[in-house]
């Protein structure tokens, strides 16, 4: 994984990002035996030695990840699958780091899902009585009717015997040619696939399903099949 020198620097608990930015620009910084002065140089976390004045500098070994992934559809939200077929770990490889996801998405179901190595973080985020807003943009067959809204905003039953909590959903398309309803919902349990049994509880047949959100963090600036490091603060809010 490359990043530039004064964020390693910064990171590794040597200055701030600006007075590592002043380091590099005084010689005090070698990259491989190599006195480096231009900033936005970029190294190699696990290949290139990095010392300021003349003592080796590395990342604290606690230091952890927390990456926000916009899946594509056709990867499993698994670490390991028994029939062969792409991971989202595939994904993020080079983050340098060994990752687990935070909850899954389904194959077929694209969007925000966030991959960490801090097992606490997992065990806070995963836990119900956080009840992380999901928010999911989703594509129908079929006109939704006011009261199939109404049936999904109180709860319907999926599973035989259970009743989902009630969702916020907002229409965001109708499309009577191609006779499509497209919707937004958001939940905050975590059934397997759940946003898909509570449509076909409408009886309507789920075309596209993309979650767009988690908690108040988006992927609509994030190319799918890209990732990208959580800001602090989102971290903060997902813990809240």
């Amino acid at each position: 994984m490359e990043v530039r020198l004064q964020k390693y620097l910064a990171s590794s608990g040597i200055a701030s990002r600006r007075k590592s930015e002043e380091l590099i620009l005084q010689g005090k910084v070698q990259v491989n035996g190599k006195v480096i002065t231009e900033l936005g140089t970029k190294i190699d976390i696990e290949k290139d030695e990095v010392k300021y004045n003349g003592k080796v500098v590395k990342l604290p070994e606690d230091e952890h990840v927390y990456i926000l992934l916009n899946k594509p559809i056709g990867y499993v939200s698994t670490v390991t699958d028994q029939f062969g077929r792409d991971t989202i770990l595939d994904l993020v490889k080079q983050n340098g780091k060994r990752v687990v996801p935070v909850g899954r998405l389904d194959m077929y179901t694209s969007g925000a899902i966030i991959l960490t190595d801090d097992g606490d973080f997992v065990y806070k985020v995963t836990h119900p009585k956080h009840e992380i807003d999901k928010t999911y943009t989703v594509t129908l067959i079929g006109i939704v009717t006011e009261r199939d809204l109404q049936s999904l905003r109180e709860g319907v039953i999926i599973d035989e015997n259970y009743k989902t909590r009630p969702a916020k959903v907002k229409i965001l398309k109708i499309d009577k040619e191609k006779n499509q309803s497209r919707l937004m919902i958001t939940i905050h349990e975590g059934k397997n696939r759940q946003v898909r049994k509570m449509c076909e509880a409408i009886e309507k047949k789920v075309l596209a399903l993309h979650r767009a959100k988690i908690g108040n963090i988006e992927v609509k600036d994030l190319e799918i099949g890209k990732w990208r490091y959580l800001k602090q603060d989102e971290i903060n809010s997902l813990l809240k």
